[in-house]
């Protein structure tokens, strides 16, 4: 089976005996050490390690100091976390559609859907390529709202030369599948000093110094162990990156043409981070969305669905006071790719051999 990932941490192994042999696991060195590259990665002046990419969420909504009733608009094409996270700040959601191109928020819809108790926009960066940045982000200057980037599968993408996550309050996450992983965990990144400051405050139960605290926190701290696993992929993402960009360019040559399939695109003035490569299964071609992922796994190709409903879409959701009573049909774009996207392996442990056998079965799956 080629599989859908591959994580290889191998170099992180000194780094983590050295933890190991410090004694020291708790939030410490190490953790100051992956943030200063993580800023630098993404060209901030702060990043705020945290343990999951949620609770990178959660505190920087928390971190905007919003007002019961405030509402933060996002993607409803998006994993839970981002709705829970939302819901988990005391905030209240709302969906625009997104766009087929970029699979993100569609800013039209965006600003048709802004309203008086709106505070933030939230766009995912879905897949590794970013939102409409050059539309999203003046959109919420002009209205005076927070832009929180939802960048947990964006690291390394950018927008005309600046990096995810330096438009707004980036929030990331280093789950175990991510260009850039620590098991668990996740950073924030900002360029202004005082939310960062209150970011690390959040994020340790309100402490500046042991007992006293100046607000109310959580415990949203990132061990040491994580962040040695963390920091040598932060000095080979860029080649990491380059053997994605690489395999996902051949799928896209090889996959050009099959009947009722179209293959993701690099959009103009931005840099895909490949952090999946996600075809459409129109309506057209000879079997499913379904039905492809199902033949594929026969023939030794794993598959993956981001996302197979929307994430409102939820019994857990209906009735919610802080989610609006919606349907897919309000959101026509969206729903239509909940049906159509199929992400294929991408990932750097691919060889040339295995792409050429991705392209050749789906190819010969869809009666190319």
């Amino acid at each position: 089976m080629i599989p859908i990932t591959v994580v290889d941490v191998r170099d992180s192994a000194p780094l983590v005996v050295d933890v190991l042999r410090s004694g020291s696991l708790a939030q410490g060195p190490m953790v100051a050490r992956f943030e200063a590259g993580f800023a630098a990665l993404t060209g901030t002046a702060h990043a705020v390690a945290v343990n999951s990419g949620t609770s990178a969420l959660v505190a920087a909504v928390q971190a905007l100091d919003l007002r019961p009733g405030d509402e933060v608009i996002t993607s409803p094409f998006t994993f839970v976390a981002t709705v829970n996270a939302i819901l988990g700040a005391g905030a209240t959601v709302r969906f625009a559609d997104v766009s087929r191109e970029d699979f993100a928020l569609d800013p039209d819809a965006t600003a048709a859907t802004i309203g008086p108790r709106t505070r933030v926009l939230m766009p995912v960066h879905l897949y590794g390529q970013t939102a409409d940045l050059g539309k999203l982000a003046p959109l919420a200057e002009e209205r005076g709202l927070h832009l929180v980037e939802d960048a947990a599968q964006a690291i390394g993408a950018s927008f005309q030369g600046r990096r995810a996550g330096s438009f707004g309050v980036g929030c990331f996450s280093l789950y175990a599948t991510k260009n850039v992983t620590t098991g668990e965990g996740g950073v924030i990144t900002t360029d202004d000093a005082e939310l960062a400051l209150r970011l690390r405050l959040l994020r340790n139960q309100g402490m500046r110094t042991p007992y006293e605290y100046e607000l109310p926190g959580n415990n949203y701290r990132m061990s040491e162990l994580h962040a040695a696993i963390g920091i040598p992929q932060l000095a080979r993402l860029d080649h990491l990156l380059a053997l994605r960009r690489h395999n996902a360019a051949r799928l896209s040559a090889g996959l050009a043409g099959t009947p009722g399939l179209t293959v993701p695109a690099e959009l103009p003035g931005r840099v895909h981070a490949w952090h999946h490569y996600t075809v459409l299964v129109g309506p057209n071609a000879m079997l499913s969305r379904d039905e492809l992922a199902a033949e594929l796994a026969e023939r030794g190709i794993a598959t993956a669905t981001y996302y197979p409903r929307l994430v409102f879409d939820h019994e857990c959701f209906r009735g919610h006071p802080r989610v609006p009573a919606v349907t897919p049909a309000d959101f026509p774009v969206a729903a239509a790719l909940t049906d159509q996207a199929l992400s294929l392996p991408v990932h750097p442990a691919l060889t040339e051999s295995d792409v050429d056998t991705i392209i050749g079965e789906v190819r010969e799956a869809l009666g190319a």
